[in-house]
């Protein structure tokens, strides 16, 4: 997912470059690039650099959940997409002090508290992997993880 998230991004910088949007399918699909200063969804929590240091604070811990549930598919595959989708972005972070983004997708209007949104915030392969491996894993937490019921506290024989 690393490879591939930064051989889309090289292809992005050399043939997006300076060129206006890449229609891919109309207005619906389209490759912009912009740089990406800030978090995912346009998020400006601080300084480019806060980004950094909470991925390489929180990769550790990824990587010690993966490696817990190596075993288990529904846990390691979609914490591995986050760990690489981290990486992917850190690396673009650590090289260039802000992240390659150039998915443009449209989808249908919102308004929701005061904020109006008409297009998706263009994204990269990095990012689509880390959203996808969260939803994914909260749906196998809410619907699919066995429910853990508290041991039963043993009778006692006598009256």
């Amino acid at each position: 997912m690393v490879v591939l998230d930064q051989v889309t991004k090289s292809w992005a910088v050399a043939s997006l470059s300076g060129q206006p949007s890449l229609r891919v399918l109309g207005d619906f699909l389209m490759f912009t690039l912009v740089y990406n200063e800030g978090g995912a969804m346009g998020t400006q929590l601080g300084p480019s650099v806060s980004y950094l240091v909470m991925a390489v604070v929180v990769l550790p811990f990824l990587m010690y959940y993966i490696y817990r549930n190596r075993n288990d598919l529904m846990y390691s595959l979609p914490l591995s997409l986050i760990a690489a989708g981290a990486v992917g972005n850190l690396i673009d972070r650590i090289r260039l002090g802000k992240v390659i983004d150039f998915v443009d997708a449209d989808f249908f209007d919102i308004d929701l508290f005061g904020f109006h949104m008409d297009r998706f915030w263009v994204f990269n392969i990095a990012d689509a992997a880390i959203s996808c491996a969260i939803v994914f894993l909260l749906i196998v937490m809410l619907f699919f993880q066995e429910k853990q019921t508290p041991p039963e506290e043993p009778v006692d024989p006598t009256p």
